[in-house]
Order: structure tokens, then sequence, then C-alpha cells
């Protein structure tokens, strides 16, 4: 069944995605239904704000991305900044722009993903708007966090001797992305035949349900660890790397052997023919965080499940460098995704 968006319009299908949610944070004071949603903070906290545009074309392809997680990666991709300053997401409000192609179900089937990531990460859907397109799908999210003002991490904190850390896994997301695009090229025209995914489940998952990383900051703050600088990972590890230097006015030594990466990235990275160090610093995608600690910590992140130390800041002076497993030393370069210069993600 379909349902056109015109036989609703523009408040009705509003009405429709967000009748039955429930505000769950206390600084949620009022959401959904009126000319602006209202939150109140305490005084002791800081409100960070961030936003994210999504356009159809350039930074998903709904060829092969179900309208759910999409949904749900919209929701992960703003959460994830909010993290990345040691923060936690508390509300969000959602923007989209649909060309005629859309249906009221697909939308349903948009807002079934983004409220189970509001579900799982514990935020309030509190306003937005929709309008019509004629170029396709574009989404826009702001996402509203809080954090004490003491704990508040920036991109410009790193200081020299402090070590450099990030969660998780690189590179799966990027090779995610080929397989899918490889599969797009190869069944193009073709309904009836179902790719075969088998064993690359993992990489599928990082690249069309990411999760953001609150299990990390959680893990920070019970060790007593405060990060000196913070990014997530979206457009690549050298690229966020270069942007903590820049903004702390500091060097870099990234050590190739020790950036963690999953046994399926670096199957798919051979199958491909690619260089598995280079997806892995320049995928992006991935939502990790990249952190700096005091060398006092080392200890702790040590043992800290999750959290692999990669490198260390150095004096500004000696520049920003990987150290390949060979002990060479080359510059660090930024060849993550530009926004606006590629044509295609």
């Amino acid at each position: 069944m379909r349902t056109e968006i015109s036989t609703l319009g523009e408040f009705g299908l509003i009405r429709r995605l967000t009748e039955s949610i429930e505000l769950k944070n206390e600084s949620s004071k009022y959401g959904v239904g009126d000319d602006a949603a209202v939150l109140s903070y305490p005084e002791n906290k800081q409100v960070l704000v961030t936003t994210d545009l999504l356009m159809e074309g350039v930074h998903f392809d709904l060829v092969y991305v179900p309208l759910k997680h999409l949904g749900y990666k919209s929701a992960i991709v703003n959460f994830s900044d909010i993290y990345a300053m040691n923060g936690t997401p508390r509300q969000i409000t959602v923007s989209l722009a649909l060309s005629k192609r859309f249906s009221v179900e697909d939308m349903d089937e948009f807002y079934a993903g983004l409220r189970l990531a509001c579900e799982q990460y514990n935020v309030d859907i509190v306003g937005g708007d929709t309008t019509s397109s004629l170029t396709g799908m574009a989404i826009s999210i702001t996402c509203i966090g809080e954090v004490e003002k003491d704990n508040i991490v920036y991109r410009n904190g790193a200081q020299e001797t402090d070590l450099i850390c990030v969660s998780g896994d690189l590179g799966a997301a990027y090779m995610g992305l080929q397989i899918l695009e490889r599969e797009k090229a190869v069944f193009k025209g073709e309904k009836e035949v179902q790719p075969d995914f088998s064993g690359k489940e993992y990489l599928l998952e990082r690249q069309l349900k990411p999760e953001a990383r609150a299990d990390i900051i959680k893990k920070l703050t019970e060790a007593g660890i405060k990060p000196t600088s913070m990014m997530d990972i979206s457009d690549g590890l050298s690229s966020e790397m270069l942007h903590i230097c820049t903004q702390s006015k500091v060097g870099c030594r990234i050590y190739e052997e020790h950036i963690p990466i999953d046994y399926q990235t670096a199957v798919a990275a051979e199958e491909f023919n690619m260089n598995l160090t280079t997806c892995a610093l320049n995928g992006g995608e991935d939502y990790e965080l990249l952190f700096t600690v005091p060398l006092a910590d080392h200890e702790k992140i040590s043992e800290m499940e999750g959290v692999k130390l990669v490198g260390h800041i150095t004096k500004v002076d000696m520049g920003c460098a990987l150290i390949s497993r060979d002990g060479q030393e080359f510059e660090l370069k930024a060849q993550g995704w530009n926004p606006l210069m590629d044509d295609k993600k």
C-alpha cells in the first residue's frame, strides 16, 4: 500500500510521525506541537549544539540503504558529535525535504529507525520541519546535548607527550561502502538477483547501522580520565588527527602497527586490492572516538577494553607523521572524504 504525502499535507505528516512521542529527559519541557520546543538546562551545565545535513546522492544512496537504517544512522552521526565533546545528547530536531517519489509509508520507515536510535540513546525528538524537494531527499538534524562546565573537551587541548587513543576499529565502514557499491554495479537492473553478503555482515553493519560510543565516554568517566582533546572519526583518522594537531598547535606520531583493524576489513581490502592502512587512515564514517590523554593515564588507558593506544603528541615543529611497520616515517595527509570536492561518498 502506498499513501501519497500530499493526502496528509505537511502538518498531517508531522502529526502522524510524532504523535506518540513521549519526552524522557528532564531538560525537555515541551516538544513537538507549537512554534518552538522548550528546553531547560541547569546552571552547572553547558549546552552543546551540532547540526548535520545529509543529501541523497551525496551522503547516501537509497539503492542499497534501507530507509529505517538511514533514519537510525542520521540520528547516530549527530549523537556522536555530542559524545566527542564529552557530553550527553538529550534532544534532536528533524527536518526533511522530500520529492514526490516518497510515500507516507516510506517516512514511517525512516522515523522507525530514527526513533529506535533515540530510544537506545535516551534522546527526545522535540521538533523539526518538512518541505517538498525536486531532487530527492535531504535530511537536516540538529542535536542538543549537555556537559558539566568543567568536563567539556575541545579539539585544542592536546599537549606534548600526550597519548593518542582510538576506540573500536577503523576502516570497516569504508569497506562496507565498497562492497555495497560493487554489488550495486554488478546487479544493476536485475531485481530478482540477491547479492551474497555472507562473511561481510560486520562491514555492512558498520556502514549501514553505526553506533555512537557512549560506552567509551562512560568508561573514561568511571576511570577518572578527562581527555585533553577529542573528536569523532567521521572523515578518517588522518583528517581528524590533523584537525587536533592544527587546533592544539602540536605534532604527532601515529604507529601503523597499532592502528586497530578488524579481520573482515583486512580480508575485504585484499579482495579489493586496496592498501589496508590507507583504508583505516582515510576511510571515514567509523564514528569511533579519537582522543588524547596525559601520559600519567597510560596504565588506566592500557587496561581499558575497546580502546587502543596508537601514538603520541610531539612538538609542533616535528610535524605529523605515520611510522610504518618497518620504521619509516611518512607525512600524515588528510585524504579523507571532502564533501565540497568529491561527487560521491
